[in-house]
């Protein structure tokens, strides 16, 4: 019998035990993620300070080993670390807070001037272009009291809120230690972020240990390379187009650049925006072609800044997160846990995004994906008769057969 037809043979009790174990071993971690993500939903108000914290810490820790490596200690690098923060905090609120508020209380009381622009320019250059009549269907003075109204109720909303701060001790008091707590957990976990990690890793089953630190690690990489690469480009994609706007000269110079740098980690969607709210600012303001080729300038400088000298520089090589994965985990997390669900949303989706990629691999890698082995048909052996072959020869050249010794 043909060895290669013999059926395969049975398992052994030792090959059943290791897979019953494999098997257990996995439905235990299903059952801990399960208890996990249970946990957080019931104990999001009180988790929201420490992903915060815990968020900040991952941000500022490679800032603390560069100055640890620089010579410098580790409680004395994270002392500057975390007073840089703590100061950028403060100009934002005192400086950039209150620029924003009055920018945006600008645009309220020019809502009848866009509206006449729109009324008396916009709509009779598209009749006169496309013969087509939008004025009966377009009504600007009701989206001018669609917006103040919706305004409106925003500030309601936002005077409801903190009159419910106000009113209620017991929230006042959680909002107070929430804030409180939030600059001491970070210091912490800025001072201790590598010995966390290190117990982390230690507690891990050694036989995945390997493949844990792998995807930990290539998480790190992705969502490093959006918070610390991505981030650092926007803000600065905000403050290129803010200061160019405002040297073109236009009111709402702050409100739009900080607009189209926020919206730039979408390809080309910071660009247009920018230059549909820039050109509409130029034209409603000045209703001059002069002022909106500035602001295509400035629009211009930009992304050439972004693609030669920003993305080299922050971002370099890293596979960041998609524009779209990054827009479906920010929705998802706020609908399913809330402002705790935003926070989360970006490293749950890394780590997602890197699980997805593994699976991939090990999908296209199995005995599933490429089918059953194909066993090669073994090659005929093929005997050459050199005598036949010398007498064709000869016949071919016209000399007579070698004569059989």
């Amino acid at each position: 019998m043909n060895p290669l037809d013999e059926p395969d043979s049975e398992p052994t009790p030792i090959e059943l035990a290791v897979d019953e174990s494999e098997r257990s071993q996995r439905w235990q971690w299903l059952v801990f993620s399960v208890v996990i993500g249970l946990l957080v939903w019931l104990l999001a108000p009180v988790l929201t300070p420490f992903v915060i914290s815990m968020l900040l810490g991952y941000l500022g820790d490679p800032l603390v080993d560069r100055l640890e490596r620089a010579r410098l200690g580790r409680t004395t690098s994270v002392f500057v670390v975390f007073f840089t923060m703590i100061l950028m905090l403060a100009l934002v609120l005192l400086l950039l807070a209150p620029l924003l508020s009055d920018q945006i209380r600008h645009f309220v009381e020019q809502m009848p001037t866009y509206a006449g622009w729109l009324r008396n320019t916009v709509l009779p250059w598209i009749n006169a272009h496309t013969r087509i009549d939008l004025a009966p269907y377009i009504d600007p003075q009701q989206l001018v009291a669609m917006l103040r109204e919706h305004w409106e109720k925003a500030g309601g909303v936002a005077i409801n809120v903190i009159g419910g701060l106000s009113r209620s001790s017991v929230v006042l008091f959680e909002f107070f230690t929430n804030l409180c707590l939030v600059p001491v957990l970070t210091f912490y976990f800025l001072r201790d972020w590598d010995v966390l990690v290190a117990r982390v890793d230690a507690l891990l089953p050694r036989h995945v240990q390997p493949t844990i630190a792998r995807l930990a690690r290539e998480s790190d990489e992705m969502l490093g390379g959006f918070l610390r690469g991505q981030m650092a480009v926007m803000v600065t994609l905000g403050i290129v187009y803010t200061i160019g706007l405002w040297l073109v000269g236009l009111d709402l110079a702050l409100l739009i650049g900080l607009i189209a740098g926020l919206v730039s980690f979408v390809p080309y969607l910071g660009v247009v925006t920018g230059v549909l709210l820039g050109v509409i600012a130029a034209l409603v303001q000045y209703g001059d072609g002069w002022h909106v080729l500035l602001v295509l300038v400035v629009f211009t400088i930009g992304p050439t800044l972004e693609s030669f000298v920003l993305i080299p520089k922050l971002v370099g090589n890293k596979i960041g997160m998609h524009p779209v994965g990054v827009i479906f985990a920010l929705m998802a997390g706020g609908r399913l846990f809330g402002f705790l669900g935003i926070l989360l949303a970006l490293p749950i989706s890394a780590v997602a995004m890197v699980l997805l990629r593994y699976a991939h691999a090990r999908y296209t890698s199995s005995a599933l994906y490429a089918g059953p082995t194909q066993i090669a048909e073994p090659r005929a052996l093929v005997v050459v008769d050199h005598r036949a072959r010398a007498t064709d020869a000869n016949d071919e050249a016209g000399e007579p057969p070698p004569s059989a010794s």
